[in-house]
């Protein structure tokens, strides 16, 4: 059975933007995809489903594009891994279609061949600050540019590209080896399809020079480590004029002397008196909006957990605000003097006169430990 038109399936026209064709097909997808299709209906949708992914892979790439635009399903077959097919081309054009990928460049008409620039990445260190609240950052990055004396084509002022005389302009020449025809990259052009004989004396036919970018990078509240930030057409500048590609800032928060976070949470430790935490009392504690006072009742032990609404991290997908939770560590004297030292014996005297009232946590696992060892025998 014939596929179905790519641009049929997906219900835009040929000359449909990279824009109108997501769109369509994330209305389809959201259409038909299986989880929203049950029942009777569900084989239906889900072909439909698969056609219109198949359709979306193919005319989402400029390159698998151009294939299809120009040679039908035939274009492309190999590169959705159906095999050899028939259609308008014939059997010796496909396989030269499979070798001309391999060995780079598009088939096709005439003129230079144009690339999309490369994706560049920029690894970004932020303030567990700076990343809760969000800030505008400079940054500098080594990149290729469009030269501006030729205006990306490689050639100097006043003189242009010429079509290569050995490939026709297609970048790639037949070779025939016995019964196949095999397509190759042109050796004279190297799959440009044309010959700059005038080179830019700046860019030395490149059309393309090194540069140093400095750009400003507008960071989001709330972002954590592992996010992205995609700055378009800020990478490489494409070759013979094409378009640049992406800049992808990766984010890395520094760790935080105080504070570690996790998810929309902050933690921090808070140390405590043995005095504060029998007695109680009011501490002042640190936010990333401020101080605040954190109020400890009488009788609380080491690595209790006090939490504050609203006082963590608003998540850069949007969301309730995180909380701050503050753990408390009792922390024991050291470097008594023989004065602190008698009076924390004649404490311990009073304690043991009160019995068990006083730690019951610890009478209980006293009596446990005994029991423990009546049962074993010990």
């Amino acid at each position: 059975m014939a596929k179905k038109d790519y641009y049929e399936v997906l219900g835009v026209n040929k000359n449909a933007s990279e824009a109108e064709i997501k769109k369509a097909y994330r209305r389809l997808a959201m259409k038909y995809h299986p989880d929203r299709n049950t029942g009777d209906a569900a084989a239906t949708a889900e072909k439909s489903f698969k056609e219109a992914k198949e359709a979306y892979e193919i005319l989402s790439d400029a390159q698998k594009r151009a294939a299809y635009d120009q040679f039908g399903h035939a274009g492309v077959d190999q590169t959705m891994g159906g095999g050899f097919s028939g259609g308008d081309a014939s059997f010796s054009d496909i396989f030269g279609d499979v070798f001309g990928d391999i060995f780079g460049g598009a088939r096709g008409g005439g003129g230079s061949r144009v690339h999309r620039g490369a994706d560049l990445r920029y690894n970004l260190q932020l303030s567990l600050e700076d990343a809760v609240a969000g800030t505008t950052v400079k940054i500098r990055v080594p990149t290729l540019v469009k030269c501006d004396a030729c205006g990306g084509s490689g050639a100097k002022k006043g003189s242009s590209p010429k079509t290569c005389e050995t490939c026709g302009g297609h970048g790639q020449v037949r070779m025939q080896q016995g019964f196949f025809s095999v397509q190759q990259t042109c050796p004279r052009c190297h799959g440009k399809g044309t010959i700059i004989d005038d080179p830019c004396p700046k860019c030395h036919g490149q059309g393309r020079i090194q540069e140093h970018k400095t750009l400003s990078v507008k960071v989001p509240p709330g972002v954590d480590s592992g996010d992205r930030i995609r700055l378009a057409g800020e990478g490489e500048a494409g070759e013979s004029g094409g378009p640049p590609g992406d800049l992808y800032v990766q984010v890395a928060v520094k760790p935080h002397s105080i504070f570690s976070r996790e998810d929309n949470h902050l933690f921090c430790e808070v140390p405590i008196s043995f005095v504060i935490a029998a007695l109680g009392g009011e501490l002042e504690v640190p936010t990333l909006d401020g101080k605040v006072m954190l109020k400890i009742p009488a009788g609380t032990q080491t690595g209790r957990l006090f939490r504050m609404r609203g006082k963590g991290v608003k998540p850069v997908r949007g969301g309730p605000v995180g909380d701050l939770m503050c753990r408390v560590l009792v922390e024991t004297p050291v470097k008594l003097t023989s004065e602190q030292e008698e009076l924390l014996q004649r404490f311990d005297e009073t304690m043991k006169r009160g019995g068990a009232k006083h730690s019951p946590h610890s009478t209980s696992w006293v009596d446990g430990v005994k029991k423990f060892f009546e049962n074993m025998g010990f």
